[in-house]
């Protein structure tokens, strides 16, 4: 057992890279017995990636990973592998142990009953809901009850009471715990420092404090480098003004104005690098299909689901054009299934508009094509009604640029597959948005922006999101609780 302060963990100089690309360049941080950090840093950055060569997944290229060999880890991972979502509960959590563990349905009942979680213990990983499988994931961690616990993006799906359990939890847990998350509140309950990994620089900058503390470091270093490169950029300006109007009066002045040119090149050499990362995606609009009328979309009927079993609940609901409905309910009650069966016109009960384009935004981004690169996707999407520039002007808007755009999208990160989701809508033109937790994996800076985008939608739209912060900032005009 490690000593309260112990460094546990020691990053040395380490080096990573993954298809081509930089991931770490000598990077170095330690972390502490009993410490609680987030992991921050732009979507696509590579944190996800620091988790797998904590775990051994990855090997450094350069430099050492210090870790005591007994030393156990338990990671819960930002979604379950597809080949794992065939298995049984108890089979899901068997695969964490070796060895045949005896007490295990004893074990399992205890650490689902910590993440709030009641299931039959021969179920279907895949039946569950995206927030279900979230706390499945959280408690195959806590099961193997490690000394350090990885948490990528633990509050995805999550609802509000799922999110307030796993927080106690957190408070309460007097082993270490790295978290990577965007959920500012959650974060600021637990947390006592944060790594700060720069998509640019590549290195990570270690804080002690909350998140809250860290945010504000951050923000006022960047005010105040700005504040900087600006007087620097002025000088410079002046410098060189001056320096055309000596140089054209010729002779000694010359030498004067050369001086100048020097001065101002000095001036600009010492502008610092102002944090990149901290960029937001562009402001932008997803045009709606044009010359729609009347009801695109009609509900008289839909399946809860109540005690693990589908429940039939009659209702009279229609969506015309500028209307947004918000679908709520605990995990479990069946919204996710709800929204895949619209969205793919086979829920019993409903129809939608036969000239009616539908744009589908699913938490777990199964309506890309992981095979597909990125560009192959939004020339699908867009149907050839617009040019390689105009998809590629989209695409930069969501920081989609470079050699991003030829990547296949099953290389990308979560938060990356996101901004994707949301380039396709725009270039889609939908008529009907059905959007199930669209900020899950996304970078907090770019909520309240893609909040304004679907608040000014002028097409029909159903809503599923946990975040009350996020739904707040959008007009809604009625409201389907699952759960009544």
């Amino acid at each position: 057992m490690s000593q309260k302060n112990e460094t546990i963990l020691r990053f040395e100089d380490v080096s990573f890279g993954f298809n081509q690309k930089v991931i770490l360049d000598n990077v170095n941080f330690n972390l502490r017995s009993g410490w609680k950090v987030t992991l921050m840093g732009q979507n696509g950055a590579g944190k996800s990636t620091i988790f797998r060569l904590i775990t051994g997944d990855h090997k450094p290229e350069h430099g050492k990973i210090h870790l005591d060999s007994n030393f156990t880890i338990g990671i819960a991972e930002q979604v379950i592998q597809p080949d794992l979502k065939e298995l049984s509960v108890r089979d899901f959590f068997q695969r964490n142990f070796k060895e045949k563990i005896y007490d295990l349905d004893r074990r399992i009942n205890d650490v689902l009953e910590i993440v709030n979680l009641h299931a039959p213990l021969d179920r279907i990983v895949k039946s569950f809901s995206g927030g279900q499988q979230a706390r499945l994931l959280l408690a195959s961690a806590l099961i193997q009850d490690p000394d350090l616990l990885l948490l990528d993006e633990p509050t995805n799906n999550l609802d509000k009471t799922g999110i307030a359990h796993l927080t106690d939890f957190l408070i309460n847990y007097w082993k270490s715990c790295i978290v990577i998350s965007h959920d500012a509140e959650f974060l600021n309950a637990f947390t006592q420092g944060v790594l700060y990994l720069d998509v640019h620089t590549h290195k990570i900058e270690q804080y002690v404090g909350d998140y809250f503390d860290v945010v504000r470091e951050i923000s006022a270093r960047i005010e105040k480098e700005n504040i900087k490169n600006a007087r620097l950029a002025k000088e410079a300006q002046a410098n060189k003004e001056q320096a055309n109007v000596f140089a054209h009066k010729g002779g000694k002045l010359r030498a004067v104005a050369k001086k100048m040119r020097e001065k101002a090149a000095e001036f600009e050499e010492n502008k610092v690098e102002v944090r990149k990362e901290d960029k937001t995606i562009r402001k932008f609009i997803i045009p709606n299909q044009q010359d729609l009328k009347g009801d695109l979309l009609r509900i008289e009927s839909f399946s809860v689901i109540k005690n693990h079993e589908p429940v039939i609940r009659k209702k009279n609901i229609t969506l015309q054009k500028n209307e947004h409905l918000l679908l709520t309910g605990p995990n479990g009650i069946g919204k996710s299934t709800l929204l895949e069966a619209l969205a793919s016109g086979k829920a019993p009960g409903a129809k939608i508009k036969s000239d009616v384009i539908v744009g589908y935004y699913r938490q777990d981004f199964s309506m890309l094509n992981f095979k597909q690169t990125v560009m192959q996707s939004f020339m699908e999407i867009s149907g050839g009604k617009l040019s390689e520039q105009e998809i590629r002007s989209a695409a930069a808007g969501f920081l989609i640029t470079g050699d991003l755009i030829g990547t296949k999208i099953g290389n990308l990160s979560e938060g990356q597959k996101g901004l994707v989701a949301f380039t396709r809508l725009v270039l889609q033109r939908p008529g009907l948005l059905i959007l199930d937790e669209p900020t899950n994996h996304i970078n907090f800076r770019h909520i309240p922006i893609i909040a304004s985008a679907l608040d000014a939608y002028e097409g029909a739209m159903i809503l599923v999101s946990h975040v009350p912060e996020f739904v707040a900032q959008i007009r809604i005009d009625d409201v389907l609780d699952l759960g009544e």
